[in-house]
């Protein structure tokens, strides 16, 4: 095919530059927003989604954790508004993990550490003792805090300046704020643990004195409880672990003989809570013991007896004296002998001091329910039979077994057989749904950002290029045809006599309407011309 070069009209193929100066620029704005947009929404779908790590932090919690988390590189971003750590959600339980590790977050509290710090020169004793006591309430706040149930807590002292004067002597208070977990509640026995807690930890505090409240105002611990009370509440816990454990023990038994779930006990038990003291003495006559003894031993010989009235009278000798035979010794004899004897005897004694601190068991009831048996038929469908009297009587006697039964205190068991309510069967969970399902949404995102891409690129981009490189513009010739068609052209352009080359028509109708146009103008051209297209096709 030639190309025919008229000077009336030229179709040559301009694309970009045959546009005007504000399409070209619209067209590059929105070929660069495009580009843009695309890049965004890919950025966008890569970007995990984030979960709240903590929040309500501290400034130095807040560093801390920042710090530990880039070490062990975690992703993670600090929401401007609330000041929330936000890390992304596959990673939530190993961050959690990580900083439990290393103690974090430690809390809002400050504790003794505030005391390793340099506090200057000049410091006064008050601003010692006062950061003293701030170090100790804060201590004692990270202690409180440990717990499971407890989320943060609070600690105020009120510690009285001493005197020296001891009737003038305060007792210090305190008072404890607890911030629970949703859905936590504090046992009594943990209150009691928390009051005597603080109260060890400051000098001349009792427990009485110190007050426990929760984050929505409640009072935990009641200051008029008296001692009796407490001491109630001491006996009955006893007394409920007492019931648990035997009826730990019925169940534990007889669980083998009429299975899982089969039996039902009940204890109720009288204790004897009386405090009793007594002092016993006891004496054995029949074991004597000599302690002491003493004797007296007296003897008279013979001779002048002495009588009468004391005196010089009385003390002149016999008038007439014996003299013995055989020599002048005096041959006189005993008269009279006196022997006394004292002994102090000591019999077996016993002093006993008995004191019983209560909690005898004086009474048990127990009551038992059985389920009946369960077995399969023939038709493998469930068939309950109820307990014959004979194995009644034996899960009887096992029952009194397990608990120790004593008749002369007067216990009673009692068995019952009687067949169980079958609850209804509960109804499934519901699955959850796949957008609840852990990695939906990043998935999600990735799926939209992959369509948003193409769409940019098969429905924006694609059509823009491919009208660029098909666009063309129709100019008006500047003259006449200068010269013969000349071979080795390409066959759809022509250039006009004045060297302006023109866009070639856009569709068939545009080169329709234009060929007309070129007719009706002048015949005789294109009649030459088509004269000319058969000469050269005939050649």
């Amino acid at each position: 095919m030639a190309m025919v070069k008229t000077d009336d009209v030229v179709f040559s193929s301009r694309g970009f530059s045959g546009l005007s100066l504000l399409r070209q620029l619209g067209l590059m704005i929105g070929l660069a927003a495009s580009v843009a947009l695309g890049v965004s929404v890919v950025q966008w779908s890569s970007d995990p989604s984030y979960r709240m790590l903590y929040s309500n932090l501290s400034e130095q919690d807040s560093g801390d954790i920042a710090n530990s988390l880039q070490q062990a590189a975690i992703t993670y971003k600090v929401d401007t508004q609330t000041g929330a750590i936000l890390v992304a959600g596959d990673s939530v339980h190993e961050a959690r993990l990580k900083l439990a590790s290393e103690g974090l977050p430690r809390g809002g509290g400050v504790g003794f550490e505030m005391l390793d710090k340099d506090q200057g020169f000049g410091v006064s004793q008050f601003m010692e003792g006062a950061r003293y006591q701030r170090a100790l309430e804060g201590e004692l706040a990270r202690t409180i805090g440990s717990l499971n149930n407890v989320r943060s807590a609070r600690v105020h002292l009120a510690i009285p300046k001493q005197t020296a004067f001891a009737r003038d002597r305060k007792k210090p208070k305190a008072s404890v704020t607890i911030d629970l977990f949703a859905g936590r509640v504090l046992q009594e026995g943990q209150i009691t643990a928390i009051s005597h807690m603080v109260a060890a930890s400051i000098p001349s505090l009792e427990a009485n004195d110190v007050t426990v409240i929760d984050q929505k105002g409640r009072l935990l611990t009641s200051s008029g409880s008296s001692a009796d009370m407490r001491v109630s509440s001491t006996q009955f816990n006893h007394r409920k672990r007492l019931e648990e454990y035997y009826m730990k023990r019925i169940e534990g038994i007889l669980s083998p003989i009429v299975g899982e779930g089969g039996v039902r006990a009940q204890v109720s038990a009288d204790i004897d809570f009386t405090v009793t003291e007594q002092t016993q003495e006891s004496f054995n006559p029949d074991l004597p013991a000599i302690r002491s003894e003493q004797t007296l031993e007296e003897r008279r010989t013979g001779g002048q007896t002495l009588s009468g009235v004391p005196g010089s009278l009385s003390n002149q000798p016999p008038e007439n004296p014996s003299v013995a035979a055989g020599g002048g010794g005096d041959s006189r004899s005993p008269i009279s002998s006196t022997i006394r004897a004292t002994r102090n005897y000591e019999l077996d004694r016993t002093i006993s001091h008995i004191r019983t601190g209560g909690g005898d068991v004086k009474r048990l009831s127990v009551a038992v329910l059985l389920d009946d048996k369960q077995s399969m038929n023939e038709d493998g469908e469930a068939v309950r039979t109820p307990l014959t009297e004979d194995e009644i009587v034996r899960i009887t006697s096992l029952v009194k077994e397990a608990i120790g039964f004593n008749s002369q205190r007067g216990d009673s068991v009692n068995v019952i057989n009687s067949a169980f309510t079958v609850p209804p069967e509960m109804e499934p969970l519901p699955e959850p749904s796949l957008l609840e399902s852990p990695g939906t949404m990043d998935t999600a995102k990735q799926v939209l950002g992959g369509m948003v891409v193409l769409f940019l690129l098969f429905g924006v981009l694609r059509p823009v290029l491919k009208e660029l490189a098909a666009k063309g513009e129709v100019m008006p010739a500047q003259g006449r045809m200068s010269g013969p068609v000349t071979e080795g052209m390409q066959n759809d352009q022509l250039t006009l006599s004045g060297g302006t080359s023109a866009p070639p028509p856009q569709n068939y109708d545009t080169n329709l309407n234009t060929a007309r146009t070129l007719a009706s103008q002048d015949p005789k051209r294109v009649a030459q011309v088509v004269n000319n297209w058969m000469v050269t096709d005939g050649g």
